[in-house]
């Protein structure tokens, strides 16, 4: 007999990674390039300090695009002050803290934490989706992918930038600054506990629903004709009389 092969979502997660970090990485580059050097017509241009930034409504009241520039000049020479200003004659402000600014006031400290962080968290994503359990699991290598994904693309900037590109503004209600990645995150988390809570809900209600399977179907078998335990019963009543 031929056993059917467990089906694997493995692919899933990997996909999910893979689009979700490079969708983030593309749209840093993208709208901090066109904030900066788009035309005026498109997008406001302004001077903040020590601090250049440009803007774009999306939704008047609501919703823009925030891009901050140092006014200072790329100082950095090799691999990484290429990467910095890749398509961009400026230097990106960032955000050196956590998920929606969180720790920002520690500067480098913060940053270099929050990167160790990332990377342990990468690797224990990289060795949980090695399991039987998790590949079988599409939510859960769903919510894997999307939770790596936001983790790789914020630790690229961590790397590169010594913090994170943040670009998208809901100025209603005055939400910290963030990004694709965080959006990433943020939807992996909450997928990761639906599945926890769902999963744990469905597993109990299958157990339960085999538990009363099996016991009406051992009950049924005990008064089937035949059955061993009918005929021990009978054998019992015979000898009785």
């Amino acid at each position: 007999m031929t056993l059917k092969a467990e089906r694997s979502f493995r692919g899933l997660l990997w996909g999910l990674a893979l689009f979700g970090a490079l969708l983030d990485q593309s749209t840093k580059y993208g709208v901090f390039k066109w904030l900066h050097d788009s035309p005026a017509e498109t997008r406001v241009l302004n001077v903040q300090g020590d601090v250049q930034q440009g803007e774009h409504v999306v939704v008047p009241g609501a919703f823009k695009l925030l891009a901050q520039f140092d006014l200072g000049k790329e100082q950095g020479t090799g691999v990484s002050a290429t990467l910095r200003t890749l398509f961009l004659n400026a230097s990106p402000k960032v955000n050196q803290g956590a998920l929606f600014g969180l720790g920002g006031d520690y500067a480098s400290l913060a940053n270099a934490i929050f990167a160790g962080v990332s990377i342990v968290a990468a690797l224990a994503i990289v060795y949980w989706s090695t399991r039987r359990t998790t590949a079988r699991d599409w939510a859960l290598c769903a919510a894997l992918g999307l939770i790596l994904a936001g983790t790789v693309g914020n630790l690229y900037d961590r790397i590169v930038f010594n913090g994170v590109r943040d670009f998208l503004y809901f100025h209603l209600i005055e939400w910290p600054v963030f990004n694709v990645a965080d959006c990433c995150l943020v939807c992996g988390a909450f997928l990761l506990l639906a599945q926890a809570f769902l999963g744990r809900s469905a597993r109990t209600e299958t157990l339960t629903t085999s538990a009363a399977s099996g016991t009406s179907a051992a009950s049924d078998a005990s008064h089937r004709p035949g059955s061993p335990a009918l005929t021990a019963m009978i054998g019992t009543d015979c000898s009785d009389q």
